[in-house]
């Protein structure tokens, strides 16, 4: 403990001079510390729009996959005919086709333009809506005999798709220059899709732009869960089969949440471990800043060192009093770099999900504290070893003549 107070109450002799040191480690502390808080709320982000909670629905989506008109923008779209033989698979309990159409949105004398998808009728209304785990925040769900009528997604009853005020069933919303009153709101996801979304029954969908012929994607329940991945090799084969490609030429995708997350969290974690090392330069930068700034030390209180040898003061008790000293430096840097740090990804987290709509709490890592600390302290303290054996070396006669 008294060398820590030794080095703190020398730091603070040294004034500006010190605090220039340790803004190399401070910055380079700083830009770990936020970056991998940020990260890791990304990564729960971007989960979060996933927007099923079960891992257990497989999508199987066609190449070139667009949103807009029924079947736009694909180059070998998915058609009714792969809807069916995937439904026939033994391993598969239940599929749904999909279209997602662009479409313009009125309400309260405003104007947005945003996405609609279908609800099929009959039982596979039943199973999309156990496949999405729909429920209303206020008002019911989308019934067969439904027509002219819509269920929105949550952020057009909390106000945040830009249409002025929140909806609520009953009112009129104008989509594609056609009145549809809305029955209820669907509980809110934290997802930036299903929540902005508009969900429409297929016949009025079918009004508005025409007879669904091909499907954008297709949600697959597996009937069994345990066995996912044998049942996304078997649409694998069957669409192979049915379009006739050869494995590597599919044009087509078949994934789970599972994987698309994994994939997507992979990448995240290459960004996040590129722009860590770009920040250990700055880390680096500091650690020759207290090299130097200890190295200038030991040449000014070459005769403190003298009088201490001179009384008694050991090699060891000498090199430590600057090793320690050098390792308090880059610990203050360090805690500097964490408290701003933590600010900043705390921040940055609200600010996705206020852009995303999604409610990611920001979690601070104690352990990402209490390392990022201990590494700062090392960081100085290794940085620290050369001058303080220079000073521990300092024969006490030529120190206290210097």
């Amino acid at each position: 403990m008294n060398y820590f107070i030794l080095a703190y109450r020398n730091l603070r002799k040294k004034g500006i001079r010190s605090y220039l040191t340790l803004l190399g480690i401070c910055i380079g502390i700083f830009a770990v510390v936020s970056l991998i808080t940020l990260s890791n709320g990304l990564k729960l982000a971007v989960g979060s729009q996933f927007g099923v909670s079960s891992t257990e629905l497989i999508t199987v989506e066609g190449a070139g996959n667009g949103f807009g008109h029924p079947g736009s923008g694909q180059v070998n779209p998915l058609t009714q005919r792969d809807l069916q033989e995937i439904e026939k698979l033994s391993s598969v309990k239940a599929a749904v086709g999909r279209v997602i159409v662009a479409g313009k949105i009125e309400f309260n004398n405003k104007v947005v333009f945003g996405y609609a998808t279908n609800i099929p009728s009959g039982k596979d209304r039943d199973i999309l809506y156990q496949q999405i785990e729909a429920k209303t925040a206020v008002g019911r769900l989308l019934k067969d005999s439904d027509s002219g009528k819509i269920l929105l997604g949550y952020n057009f009853y909390a106000n945040k798709v830009g249409l002025g005020r929140e909806i609520v069933p009953g009112n009129k919303v104008n989509i594609q220059g056609r009145d549809f009153e809305v029955v209820g709101i669907v509980e809110k996801k934290g997802s930036f899709i299903f929540d902005n979304i508009v969900f429409m029954n297929e016949r009025d969908i079918e009004s508005l732009y025409g007879s669904i012929e091909e499907w954008d994607f297709i949600n697959v329940l597996p009937r069994d869960k345990k066995e996912i991945d044998k049942t996304k090799e078997d649409i694998e084969k069957l669409l192979r089969r049915l379009r006739d490609v050869k494995v590597g030429e599919e044009d087509f995708t078949v994934s789970t949440p599972e994987a698309s997350l994994e994939q997507v969290n992979s990448i995240l974690n290459a960004i996040t471990i590129f722009i860590i090392i770009v920040a250990s330069i700055s880390i680096f930068v500091g650690a020759i800043g207290i090299i130097n700034t200890m190295t200038t030390s030991v040449l000014e209180r070459r005769k403190e060192i003298g009088i201490m040898k001179a009384i008694g003061a050991t090699n060891r008790q000498i090199f430590m009093q600057f090793f320690i000293e050098s390792g308090v430096l880059g610990l203050i840097g360090g805690a500097i770099g964490v408290i701003f740090g933590v600010v900043l990804g705390y921040f940055g987290i609200i600010g996705i999900n206020n852009f995303i709509g999604a409610e990611i709490q920001p979690q601070i890592s104690i352990y990402l504290i209490f390392f990022a600390l201990l590494g700062s302290f090392l960081i100085g303290a290794i940085a620290g070893i050369l001058p303080a054996m220079r000073a521990a070396k300092q024969n006490p006669v030529e120190a206290l003549r210097g």
